[in-house]
């Protein structure tokens, strides 16, 4: 891209961040005069704080950052809908203000200099560009494990997702365009970009420890996300239990044949013990087997009704 210089949003979704948000509107702001002075974004570029109905003070908060520098702008949704729909209320926000925005969690855990880059390669013509963690040498080990369970599990279900991505990337205007029309209730945002297609790029970066407050993501959220991605794009599942249930078939026409042999041969079988385990097996198989098909009803029970996504309360443009 050349004239005119891009005007980019830097949108944040916020849930309970009242004590982060000063600092990083602060940082992004600096970041985003540095780069205009540098000829790489235009003046007008700006934030947007979306405020995911927090408990705390990050509204009031936001509306003094707004009264303060009118660059920071805010939308609050009704209710607490969680970080992807946050996310995408903030996104389709600025969809009409701006030629590329770039998602950014409030704890600035990722690198905000990456946006330099990510920036660059949108004017060398990239329409996407994912923001990749370089190394993962600071988390602890279980961190470090369950993260890689993560992405592993999510690349074997079937899901073209980007390995050690989270939601810091840039997303140019047609991007977004083509984002508003996936109309799912159900999000995965990192299941659903990749399926744009548009020309994509990577910047990688360290991670760093929270400027600010606790994180919102404990394991038992994480695993939860991670249900809801496998879910909303593969069928896979569903597969594994039609398969598992062939060979547990198999076994049972093993099984009738040794207990029909035994009992031809008048052999005696104490059969009380392999009773009660395959009780017990099959029991907990069959319960995982209807939660996991229960999990596919209550989506198709979610998307059916067609309500909206998340509803905006207030508004600072």
């Amino acid at each position: 891209m050349s004239s005119p210089l891009p005007r980019i949003a830097i949108v944040i979704p916020c849930y309970n961040e009242e004590e982060a948000l000063p600092i990083t509107s602060a940082r992004i702001l600096s970041l985003l005069d540095r780069m205009a002075a540098d000829g790489l974004v235009a003046l007008d570029s700006f934030i947007m704080c979306s405020n995911d109905g927090s408990r705390d003070g990050t509204w009031q908060v936001i509306e003094q950052l707004h009264s303060d520098d009118t660059r920071i702008k805010g939308i609050s949704l009704a209710h607490n809908r969680g970080h992807q729909y946050a996310l995408l209320a903030g996104l389709m926000a600025v969809r009409d203000m701006c030629d590329a925005a770039i998602s950014i969690d409030a704890d600035l855990q990722d690198d905000p200099e990456a946006i330099v880059r990510m920036v660059e390669e949108f004017r060398l013509g990239k329409e996407i560009v994912y923001g990749v963690r370089s190394s993962r040498a600071t988390d602890t080990w279980f961190k470090r494990s369950t993260a890689h369970a993560f992405y592993s599990l999510q690349h074997h279900m079937g899901l073209d997702t980007v390995y050690d991505h989270a939601d810091y990337r840039l997303l140019s205007a047609r991007a977004l365009d083509l984002l508003s029309e996936y109309g799912e209730s159900n999000l995965f945002l990192r299941g659903i970009i990749p399926q744009l297609g548009l020309d994509t790029a990577i910047v990688t970066y360290e991670r760093h420890e929270r400027v600010a407050g606790e994180s919102k993501y404990p394991l038992a959220k994480m695993l939860s996300f991670s249900v809801d991605g496998i879910t909303s794009f593969s069928s896979k599942p569903i597969r594994i239990i039609f398969v598992v249930g062939l060979i547990l078939l198999i076994i049972d026409i093993a099984v009738a044949i040794w207990v029909f042999a035994s009992y031809f041969s008048h052999s005696t079988i104490s059969g009380w013990t392999s009773l009660i385990i395959s009780i017990w097996f099959l029991g907990s198989l069959t319960l995982m087997a209807i939660g996991i098909v229960g999990e596919y009803v209550g989506k198709i029970y979610t998307e059916v009704k067609h309500r909206p996504r998340y509803a905006i309360r207030d508004r600072l443009l």
